[in-house]
């Protein structure tokens, strides 16, 4: 890990003409989960205080994951010029906050929070890689791929020590697998919600079904049968799992219709499916009471 810096970035040969707009809110909101590092750092050294190993692979993790923060503010500043990172990180601070005075896992062991972060750095290479294959733009797709590479190594800085901890703790395979279900249902959890609108709509007030279901239409339109292929099998290899039969082929469809559903979402949709769901808890309310 941490083979590159932002000197290494050849940041001039940034082309306007190559710029989807549509990607730069993804980046904005991108460059504020990975900037806020420092935060989980704490949070994992609270969790990990007595594995002296463990607190060194975090901290240089953290230094990682803040960088790419930096690069991907500093290219999104680029290609809007009125993006303030800064004061859009602030936003996102004053508004999401982590569990630091946490001392165990809120996943219920060292363990199961292992397993959690190879969701996450699951998630982030299959985004990386996706972002990296859909954008012409020489600048950001060098920092993407740079980034993805970055996410796998630390997936695997995970695994290790998720297989050293599985000895001790004997986690089952079911509590394994609900982690993991857990983990990847908080793709919509309140950081991404809120990290895209501080950075793209800091005016209005946050409305945090509404900013989920836009960053995910904005995020999850770059993803192909590719990226979710592997997604799936490093999901697989968390649990200890072959993704190479039935289930493996199952998951992985099950995978890209979750993901063409979510990507055509519409906040409009959400709002008329919420609005049904409560009248049809109200009828259903009053048919129980007759």
């Amino acid at each position: 890990m941490g083979t590159w810096s932002l000197d290494d970035i050849r940041w001039d040969e940034y082309d306007p003409a190559k710029l989807n707009p549509e990607i730069v809110s993804v980046v904005k909101a991108a460059s504020m989960v990975e900037f806020n590092a420092d935060d989980y750092r704490r949070y994992l050294n609270n969790v990990f205080a007595d594995d002296p190993k463990m607190r060194d692979a975090i901290d240089q993790w953290s230094v990682e994951e803040v960088q790419h923060g930096s690069a991907l503010g500093r290219w999104a500043s680029l290609a809007d010029p009125d993006f303030r990172f800064e004061r859009s990180f602030r936003i996102f601070r004053e508004n999401y906050r982590l569990p630091l005075d946490a001392t165990t896992s809120v996943r219920g062991s060292r363990s199961g929070e292992l397993i959690a972060r190879c969701m996450v750095e699951t998630g982030t290479n299959s985004f990386y890689s996706a972002l990296a294959d859909a954008t012409d733009e020489p600048v950001l797709k060098d920092i993407c791929r740079r980034i993805a590479e970055d996410e796998y190594a630390h997936y695997c800085l995970f695994h290790a020590a998720m297989r050293r901890y599985l000895k001790r703790e004997r986690l089952s395979f079911a509590e394994r697998v609900r982690v993991a279900f857990d983990r990847v249902a908080e793709s919509e959890d309140d950081e991404l919600a809120t990290a895209y609108w501080a950075a793209n709509n800091s005016g209005r007030r946050f409305e945090r079904r509404r900013n989920s279901v836009a960053y995910a239409r904005a995020s999850l339109r770059y993803y192909r049968p590719r990226h979710i292929r592997r997604g799936v099998e490093m999901i697989f290899g968390a649990l200890g799992l072959d993704p190479s039969g039935s289930l493996g082929w199952a998951v992985t469809r099950a995978a890209r219709l979750f993901i063409w559903y979510r990507a055509r979402l519409t906040p409009q949709v959400i709002v008329l499916r919420d609005r049904l769901s409560r009248e049809y808890r109200r009828l259903d309310f009053f048919e129980q009471g007759t």
